[in-house]
């Protein structure tokens, strides 16, 4: 049977139904709003560049008067509670369905699709993130800047089961929508604790004792050079046309393999026995924190085991007993700060190994430095396996959505 979906609920079998955009919603704008018609208090609305799949944000509150909402309602009409606005400028196809809440909208950026005669979380599940998408997108007119227009959108073709299976898939896809959202502001919180405890837990400028300190640990934070506590070493790369320098079993890293990772266990070259003897690079230990130091300073990660990197490094290698590797990782942002400060160059900006050896740095005795370092290796845990998390919800759903719809 053609025009049915490759999975369904149980007790569906009927082909879906084609038909245009225009057929199913009502499509309409509205009046522009500008700058000379906010005002301090009255009516809130919503900008395109606040409306995403899914949800709302603001970060700032804006408002239009009485009078001006009373204008356009009665002219134009606004959204009520089950419409629907897609973003027609800028971030295209961004869709969200209206809530309960009291708004007018910037309808330049934005398009309202009213009076359905389809289950609205059916129609964003499909117009948002399924089948429906590209032919969003690709209805965008324009040379120079793409924007919707409710002529092509009018035109859109849309297939579509009888009510009860919307009702079914609209739920389905809210439900795995909220568990997303959910998700998400767990990583968030998650994100914003850690970034509260680094602002609580290392002392801030001017101060020699951090604001919050585990029980047992008393006195100053020495300052010192981070050289005094390190030994920061570049790299090197082999002769690219001499191929007996490279397919080894030695890990050589550039930094562009430098992600989000915390810790690197393989690397996407390696080098040889020869094309380590013959280069600049260097063996580093495991414990090695990474420090990227051209053309993006500043990102860092730990070696788990002994590996080479090239010259877009200068890798801490904290002394025994005198700096713990995951304690200066968490100090990335101030590695990152001094790096960008004091680069140079004309044509990238680079810190050299000297540089860095000279960053100024208070550190407490090694035994708080191993209870810091655990306490943020945890937490940085906590945030992998909530991103882990997330990012499988979200390629769940991508997968339910190239087979639940036609």
């Amino acid at each position: 049977m053609t025009n049915v979906p490759e999975i369904r609920f149980k007790g569906f079998a009927d082909a879906w139904e084609q038909r245009k955009l225009g057929e199913i919603a009502e499509l309409s704008s509205s009046k522009r709003i500008h700058v000379n018609d906010y005002v301090s208090d009255g009516i809130p609305f919503y900008r395109g560049s606040e409306i995403s799949t899914g949800g709302v944000s603001k970060d700032n509150e804006l408002y239009i008067s009485d009078d001006l909402y009373s204008e356009i309602k009665q002219k134009y009409g606004v959204p009520s509670e089950g419409d629907l606005l897609i973003t027609a400028v800028g971030t295209l196809g961004n869709i969200w369905k209206v809530d309960n809440r009291q708004f007018y909208y910037k309808d330049g950026n934005l398009i309202r699709l009213s009076n359905l005669k389809l289950e609205a979380d059916y129609l964003v599940a499909y117009l948002a993130d399924g089948h429906g998408k590209k032919k969003v997108l690709d209805s965008a007119a324009g040379s120079n800047q793409k924007a919707l227009t409710m002529i092509k959108l009018n035109e859109i073709s849309i297939f579509a089961p009888n009510a009860a299976e919307q009702t079914a898939i609209g739920n389905f896809f809210r439900i795995l929508d909220n568990a997303i959202t959910l998700h998400k502001r767990k990583l968030d919180g998650l994100k914003e604790l850690k970034k509260g405890y680094l602002q609580l837990m290392f002392p801030q400028t001017g101060e020699r004792v951090p604001r919050v300190r585990f029980a047992g640990f008393t006195g100053e934070w020495e300052e010192c050079e981070l050289g005094e506590v390190a030994d920061i070493v570049g790299g090197g790369t082999p002769s690219t046309g001499n191929g007996e320098y490279w397919n080894g079993h030695i890990d050589w890293y550039a930094p562009a393999e430098i992600g989000e990772q915390i810790f690197l266990e393989k690397s996407q070259r390696k080098i040889s026995e020869m094309g380590l003897r013959e280069s600049s690079a260097r063996i580093l230990p495991a414990g090695t924190v990474l420090f990227t130091s051209r053309a993006g300073i500043g990102n860092t990660t730990i070696l788990t085991k002994p590996s080479t990197t090239n010259q877009g490094f200068q890798s801490i290698v904290p002394h025994e007993g005198e700096l713990e590797s995951y304690f200066i990782f968490s100090r990335t942002h101030e590695l990152k700060k001094y790096g960008e400060t004091v680069g140079a160059g004309s044509t990238f900006v680079e810190v050299s190994g000297k540089q860095m050896a000279r960053m100024p740095i208070l550190i407490p005795n090694f035994d708080e430095q191993i209870t810091i370092g655990n306490f943020f290796r945890n937490l940085d845990e906590q945030i992998t396996a909530q991103q882990n998390k997330l990012e499988q919800l979200k390629q769940l759903k991508a997968a339910y959505l190239q087979k639940m719809f036609v």
